[in-house]
């Protein structure tokens, strides 16, 4: 299990910045409210689709025992706890997780942005 050395929220830039070592990453609030371990998120084996979260805001960040995250988002949602070995990984395969959720957001036909309504016309 590896546990971040430094832990900061931008709030500006809508940014958590883990350090691990020399190692750093930076994960926008969106990427990590989109990934959120909740079962609202996770579902029950089959993730549920976040969509309209680009503007979302990370506001708290509380530790969670030894071995997780608990944090908070301006659009209310707080039950997820981001354990350390989950973290790691969301910052390790950020490229690889994002690109597949706007994959899924493109095959759904959804959008990252709230104000947005995609429709789709049969003809």
């Amino acid at each position: 299990m590896l546990i971040p050395t430094s832990i900061k929220l931008h709030k500006a830039s809508r940014i958590l910045e883990l350090h691990y070592g020399s190692e750093s990453y930076r994960l926008p609030a969106e990427y990590l409210r989109v990934h959120s371990p909740s079962a609202e998120v996770q579902g029950h084996g089959k993730p549920i689709l976040q969509t309209g979260k680009m503007n979302v805001a990370l506001i708290g960040i509380e530790p969670a025992g030894n071995y997780a995250l608990k944090l908070t988002f301006d659009d209310g949602h707080d039950s997820g706890l981001f354990s350390w070995d989950y973290l790691y990984q969301l910052a390790l395969r950020q490229d690889e997780l994002w690109r597949d959720y706007l994959d899924a957001l493109a095959a759904a036909g959804q959008s990252r942005d709230p104000n947005e309504s995609v429709v789709r016309l049969m003809l």
